[in-house]
């Protein structure tokens, strides 16, 4: 008897519908057979699967079975599919009658038949949805990542039984409620508060403008001036994520097993600190079968590295296309999978390698040349696609002592939300996001400079050698400082602020 029961894969962040098609055959010797192009942990899947069945008080049937996972032309990852390769069985033999056309399943099996947490159920339901199936079975600990999807049934199943029950009518389970996001939505709790840094008033304004306009920017300075500090307290300062980056970044988590059991989507503003060691395919991502890395983690939020000449110098260079595009690519012999990568780079170094060049009270040991070797661990063309530069001089002592207040993460929050509204207003009909976002094309239609802002900023790109891509991030960053001042056009004292962040000297 042959059993046919609607599962999903993923591919990168695509989810595709997988037909598990079972067959049984009653003469010939007991055989087990999984084909479809399956991995390891999918081949493994007959182990879990004649468990479970047998644990739960049915009948393994001691036949010929063979399982195909449709299309056979797509590699098939992880233990998803356990739930309908067992239901399969159950029906292709006799034991369980019903009708499942309209229902997806999905979901990795114990040896007892209950249900363990599982990858990918976000993209899954959103498939569910645009499909036009009645229902989603899956994990009682994935219910809630799949509840805040509208439109569609979700069934948290505890076990194979619980399951079988369901469907035979003998005790019902009972859907999840949909979960609002506007529920969901947490205060973002950053490691400090800016109200903790003593000093540094400027690097705190331009911490501010990444904020508000999603720039990248470049702390340099000697040990102790608060790089590190500065970078972790920007989480506190960024806007609310709206429903949509929500969604999108929650399909990142989802589908690398990174959202906690019984959570639902990720509500804050991701924030990734990977070590200088890190290496290229744990920053870009990659694999055999291509997962995220670093850059894709931090979708929507911060990217921080620190030392950041540290870093092998073609590490480095691999962030160039994400950088100036928001995606990677990633490309193998079985095709070509990409990934959203829109972050705000963080980076934080020190002037050179001992990390005194300049300090007033401490001597810079290193000779000219090893200053220069330093220096050119980082590329031109990574420098030029940072927004802000920004160089933090030593903390006075009397900063330190004097207890002196400053503004908290809070009160630069509500500008920074303030700016990000005016920014979600004007890009209503785009796909943009903030000011970070913007294409050259799209500067050129959104932003408009009057003539003064115009002579002001030719006579900036002849001496300081702008070029044409710091000469246009330069003008989103004055459309960000002028959304921060609640100013309809970019005025003078905007662009004169830009172009003060932009690096002092050939890095």
């Amino acid at each position: 008897m042959l059993a046919k029961v609607i599962s999903a894969a993923t591919v990168g962040l695509e989810p595709i519908t997988v037909t598990v098609e079972v067959d049984i055959y009653n003469k010939s010797l007991p055989s087990f057979t999984i084909v479809g192009l399956p991995s390891k942990s999918v081949e493994e899947a007959k182990e879990r699967v004649r468990a479970a069945i047998k644990n739960t008080g049915a009948e393994f049937p001691p036949h010929r079975i063979t399982v195909n996972l449709a299309p056979a032309d797509l590699p098939k990852e992880g233990p998803s599919y356990d739930l309908p390769i067992a239901l399969g069985i159950l029906i292709a033999s006799g034991q369980l009658k019903t009708e499942i056309n309209n229902f997806l399943f999905l979901g990795e099996l114990s040896l007892d038949g209950t249900l363990r947490h599982t990858k990918g159920v976000l993209p899954v339901a959103l498939l569910a949805k645009e499909k036009g199936y009645k229902a989603l079975f899956i994990p009682e600990v994935n219910a809630k990542e799949a509840a805040v999807i509208t439109g569609i049934k979700v069934y948290p199943v505890n076990s194979l039984l619980s399951l079988f029950r369901h469907l035979v009518g003998t005790s019902l389970i009972v859907p999840v409620s949909h979960i609002s996001f506007s529920k969901l939505q947490e205060k973002t709790l950053a490691e400090f508060d800016l109200s903790d840094i003593k000093g540094q008033e400027q690097a705190k304004r331009v911490l501010e403008i990444s904020a508000a306009g999603g720039h990248n920017l470049h702390f340099k300075g000697v040990p102790g001036a608060g790089k590190t500090m500065l970078a972790r307290a920007l989480p506190g300062i960024l806007p609310d994520l709206t429903e949509a980056e929500a969604l999108e970044v929650t399909k990142i988590y989802s589908v690398t097993g990174n959202i906690p059991e019984g959570t639902s989507i990720i509500k804050k503003r991701p924030f990734r600190a990977p070590h200088h060691t890190t290496s290229r395919m744990g920053l870009i991502g990659g694999g055999t079968h291509p997962m995220p890395g670093e850059i894709s983690l931090a979708h929507r939020g911060v990217l921080f590295l620190d030392e950041f000449p540290e870093f092998p110098r073609h590490v480095l260079e691999s962030l160039r296309q994400p950088l100036e595009d928001g995606i990677v690519s990633i490309s193998r012999v079985k095709g070509t999978i990409s990934y959203p990568a829109k972050f705000v780079l963080v980076a934080a170094s020190n002037p050179c390698p001992c990390g005194y060049l300049g300090d007033p009270k401490k001597t810079c040991r290193c000779l000219p040349g090893q200053i220069s070797q330093y220096k050119k661990r980082i590329s031109g063309p990574i420098i030029d696609r940072i927004d802000m530069h920004i160089d933090l001089p030593p903390v006075e002592t009397e900063k330190l002592i004097v207890d002196s207040k400053s503004e908290s993460s809070n009160e630069v929050k509500k500008r920074v939300q303030a700016a990000r509204n005016l920014q979600t207003l004007r890009y209503r009909k785009t796909k943009l996001a903030c000011n970070g976002d913007l294409s050259v094309k799209d500067i050129k239609e959104f932003i408009t400079l009057d003539k003064d802002c115009m002579m002001i900023l030719r006579q900036a790109a002849e001496i300081m050698g702008l070029s044409a891509r710091s000469y246009y991030r330069t003008i989103k960053v004055a459309r960000t400082i002028a959304d921060l001042d609640n100013e309809k056009n970019i005025a003078v004292s905007h662009l004169a602020e830009a172009l003060q962040y932009r690096p002092k000297e050939t890095e």
